[in-house]
């Protein structure tokens, strides 16, 4: 039963930040004072085991989604039996009583959902999926799994099998990176041993192993019982429904123990702590610095989140200001603060220059604390940065999955899922004095840890005084991780009893109508084609123009023209410093984007509704009047030189780098970086970007698509005084010519001595855009590698335990496409990989049966629910509609096509666009050990690509 009902309660969200202090246009305030009220309503009530339930109803699409909160993270583990939380995030998507080894994942495929995902932080784990409308009680009955009928499934084999899954997600995300050990040493460094967050969420490889069948059964049934679970169902639900479904599924889960909350224990360091690690994957040398801070919700962590942003973000920051502008010691600056349930931190992180010498940044540093001390922060920058907290607030509440997050965490750590109105608040309040403040009581002449990340061989580049930081590296050796030869399904244990027989999936419910949003279409007066779609659903209006000015315009001397040329836009106008724009976008709520493509350039953006026609008018400013600041230009060039220098020992960019000079010529503009290379970066001169912009930047064949809260007739008069003042036709160029066809397979290997993965990209040209093959291809790919149930992902994870993830698509652009197989394995396990890749895709079409057909065939047609709900997935339909032509009802013309493609036609599809047996397999791993053994793939010998200086 349910023990304690509650009337709906409503967050009552004023859309406007404080306009204390400062002045500001009459437009704008008069835009502002008109702020809509968001409501985000929600109804909470508990089961008698303690189950906490939120139903939040939003009818707007046909979409529901669903998320567990279970409060228990890193924090609640032991020393000695690290990474729990984490396996535990892992395992409970993998086999449950009553939908079988694989059968949630599996279904959430086959009911046409989109997300079906998790993650664990230091204090909570959260599971989340969605669907379809009529798939809402499929989806409670699939998440009850995890809290009354999923532990008896798990054996010792299947624990060995994702021990190493885990150990892949750590080697991609940490052993295999540059800089990847930074965060594990903090978290040792920060904390006493017996600090709960004195180790990395994702725990160590020692603890892994040393995990046993017994400390996984009794670390499950201590936290995971209803009593410490949030529950959140959002979207378009009925909630006397939900409650009936909610009851009957999770009612008779047995509560558990209770558990009493961890205390807030900040950090404390008695002397700051300097390290330095010389690190295989850094190209340039690295100072991160961290100290204590407060726990989440702290009346502090608000005044430290603006601190932080001030400091770092912008041209006015005094960070930004020293350490880039003045010095030139660096490129970026980041700094932040970081708040969990008991304690937090500051982090201030700075890549110098190649060969940069780390000591040379402290003084720096130094002088940019003494300028806030000095000038602290002004009512505008206050102002602005609480604006741009104000849009980020709308983007997490656009879809229903977001909603059920957001709800969940607010309700699992304060009790109040309407804390949401007390957060903003609590930032919308914060003074300069409070900024103040919290600089001189937890940065100011305090104690910290600074970490020096130095290439190798480069030891004269740490700070000085630096002591060795001990880091165990992994060896991998062959035999390590060999795959568990087990049977997954197979039942050795009694069912947990219920009240009901829970093997019997339930039906689909009411049928929904799949959304149709109305788009209009206009012209402006100089030409420009407008597609738009209307919705209100939150007060904000997302846009993108796209110009005939991509990278295919640029000379093959200067390949790097074009990006450079829509960087430098955004760094000023006629009227205004990098500053002002800056300011001037912010305290609109506002943000604008200009980049370069390989056949466009984009101007995109993001504003608060009410700000539209200010925002416009200061996109016109931008595209029109650019400042042309040559100190500008320099450090945007110093910028590209350092991402140059990153980008030699980022694996997976070596990876693309490769694939894609093996398809384009140096004689073709493809070949190259979209900022060319480190040579021509040297010779682009400020007249060739005035050049580029004053030939390539006309209105013809441009598009506008616009958004959200805004109707057309508004569009066309924000948008007019632009259509009036920007004319001319883009001149015709040919199209670059087609990437070099492959007709046999080939094998290229790039060596990263000592990598504890090998990543491995696949690529052959394939379909473009407008090819009439290229949705069906789409589709057909979809259970080979486009979802997390694919042939390719659960071979090399669920099965083998070689890979965090593996993925295949086609992409293609207007008129050219490729075919993509891409995965990270363990090193020692390289040609294993390659030979299940192979054989997957040769055997795809053959392998395929007509309940398979027709099961993929449901759940990519059911996906259309869900396809349109944010304004990003609107933006990205009228996208498609205005660069490839598209008709308006293009996605059910394909759904039509789909529906109506039998076995034929999908084996026809697969043997003509999937061909393992002409594609370029690019491996950038540790030569020494595995380029050797891959000419047993079939191949030839591999091919040794020179490295990249």
């Amino acid at each position: 039963m349910i023990s304690a009902g509650g009337l709906a309660l409503v967050m009552a969200l004023a859309a406007c930040a404080s306009d204390e202090g400062g002045a500001r246009s009459a437009d704008a305030a008069q835009s502002s004072a008109a702020a809509p009220v968001l409501n985000v309503s929600y109804e909470k009530f508990v089961l008698d085991n303690g189950l906490q339930v939120i139903l939040h109803q939003d009818s707007s699409d046909p979409v529901v989604a669903i998320n567990i909160a279970a409060h228990v993270g890193s924090s609640r583990e032991l020393p000695g039996r690290t990474g729990f939380a984490h396996l535990f995030e892992h395992l409970l998507f993998m086999d449950s009583e009553n939908l079988g080894y694989g059968g949630l994942d599996e279904m959430n495929t086959r009911i046409g959902g989109t997300t079906v995902n998790g993650f664990t932080t230091s204090d909570m784990t959260q599971y989340y999926q969605d669907a379809p409308a009529d798939g809402l009680e499929k989806i409670i009955w699939a998440e009850a799994e995890k809290l009354g009928f999923f532990i008896k499934t798990v054996s010792a084999d299947v624990l060995a099998n994702e021990k190493q899954v885990v150990k892949n997600e750590k080697r991609q995300s940490y052993d295999n990176q540059p800089y990847g050990y930074m965060y594990p040493l903090f978290s040792e460094l920060l904390y006493p041993e017996d600090h709960p967050y004195s180790w990395p969420v994702i725990g160590s490889l020692e603890d892994l192993d040393a995990a046993a069948l017994e400390d996984v059964v009794a670390f499950y049934k201590r936290w995971y019982v209803p009593n410490n679970v949030t529950l959140t169902i959002a979207g378009d639900i009925d909630p006397a429904q939900a409650k009936i479904w909610v009851e009957k599924y999770f009612g008779d889960i047995p509560r558990g123990e209770d558990i009493a909350p961890l205390p807030p224990r900040a950090a404390e360091l008695e002397d700051t702590v300097s390290l330095y690690h010389e690190d295989q994957f850094a190209r340039a040398p690295r100072l991160a610095m961290a100290w204590p801070s407060v726990e989440q919700f702290h009346k502090d962590a608000y005044a430290l989140d603006i601190l932080t942003t001030y400091l770092a973000e912008g041209k006015k920051a005094p960070l930004n200001m020293v350490l880039i502008d003045e010095e030139k010691l660096t490129s970026g600056v980041t700094m932040y603060n970081s708040t969990s349930e008991i304690a937090g931190e500051l982090y201030l992180i700075v890549t110098a220059q190649e060969g940069g010498d780390l000591d040379e940044l402290m003084p720096a540093i130094e002088e940019g604390f003494r300028r806030f001390e000095e000038n602290g922060i002004s009512e505008d920058d206050l102002k602005r940065i609480k604006a741009g907290i104000e849009v980020e607030f709308y983007g997490n509440l656009q879809s229903v999955v977001g909603k059920a997050i957001s709800l969940s965490q607010y309700n699992l750590f304060t009790g109040n899922p309407g804390f949401v109105s007390t957060d903003i608040e609590r930032t919308l309040a914060v003074t300069a004095d409070d900024v103040m403040r919290v600089y001189e009581t937890y940065l100011k002449d305090r104690n910290y840890v600074a970490l020096s990340f130095v290439p190798q061989g480069q030891l004269d580049l740490v700070l000085e005084g630096a002591g060795k930081a001990d880091i165990k590296e992994e060896v991998i050796v062959e035999g390590e991780g060999a795959p568990v030869d087990f049977d997954p399904t197979a039942r050795t244990f009694e069912p947990t009893p219920s009240a009901f027989d829970r093997s019997v999936e339930p039906p689909f419910g009411e049928p929904y109508d799949l959304p149709k949003p109305e788009i209009y279409k206009a012209n402006l007066k100089n030409g420009i084609a407008v597609y738009g779609i209307t919705t209100s659903e939150v007060p904000v209006v997302q846009f993108s123009l796209r110009i005939d000015a991509g990278q295919d315009r640029a000379d093959i001397e200067k390949v790097g023209v074009p990006a450079l040329t829509a960087d430098l836009l955004t760094r000023g106008t006629a009227n205004k410093t990098v500053a002002e724009l800056e300011e001037a976008l912010q305290l609109l709520g506002a943000e604008i984007n200009i980049s370069a493509g390989s056949t466009a350039t984009f101007i995109s953006g993001t504003t608060l509704a009410r700000n539209f026609d200010e925002t416009v008018a200061l996109l016109e400013e931008m595209l029109l009047e650019p400042r042309w600041d040559e100190e500008e230009f320099d450090l945007l060039k110093r910028r590209v030189a350092q991402q140059f220098v990153l980008a030699k020992a980022n694996p997976n960019a070596l990876a693309g780098r490769v694939s894609r000079e093996l398809f384009y010529g140096e004689d073709h503009i493809f070949h190259y970086d979209s900022y060319g290379t480190e040579a021509q970066l040297e010779t682009i001169t400020m007249e060739d970007l005035k050049d580029f912009h004053a030939a390539a930047y006309k209105p013809g064949r441009a598009a506008l698509r616009v958004v959200g809260d805004v109707k057309l007739v508004d569009v066309k008069a924000a948008f007019a005084p632009l259509a009036a003042d920007w004319k001319g036709e883009a001149p015709e160029t040919d199209a670059p010519a087609q990437p070099q066809d492959v007709s046999e397979a080939a094998l290229y290997f790039y060596d990263v001595p000592g990598a504890k993965q090998s990543v491995i990209r696949a690529q052959r040209p394939s379909l473009s855009a407008v090819d009439a093959d290229y949705p069906l291809a789409q589709a057909i790919n979809y259970y080979l590698g486009g979802t997390f149930t694919s042939d390719l992902n659960n071979e090399l994870r669920v099965n083998k335990g070689y890979t965090y993830g593996a993925r295949s698509f086609f992409s293609g652009t207007e008129d050219r496409g490729f075919y993509t197989v891409s995965t990270s394995v363990r090193t020692n396990v390289t040609l294993e990989s390659l030979e299940l890749i192979r054989d997957l895709l040769a055997s795809y079409g053959e392998s395929f049966d007509e309940d398979r057909l027709q099961e993929m065939k449901e759940a990519l047609l059911r996906q259309q629910a869900l396809q349109t709900e944010t304004l990003g997935e609107k933006l990205g339909v009228l996208s498609e509609i205005s660069t490839y032509g598209y008709p308006e009802d293009y996605q059910a013309q394909n759904a039509a096509r789909l529906e109506a493609v039998d076995l034929a036609e999908f084996r026809r599809l697969a043997t003509t666009y999937i061909l393992p047996g002409a594609m370029n397999y690019v491996v950038v791993g540790d030569a020494e050990t595995q380029a050797g053994r891959l000419g047993d793939l079939g191949f030839g010998e591999p091919v040794m690509v020179d490295p990249v200086e």
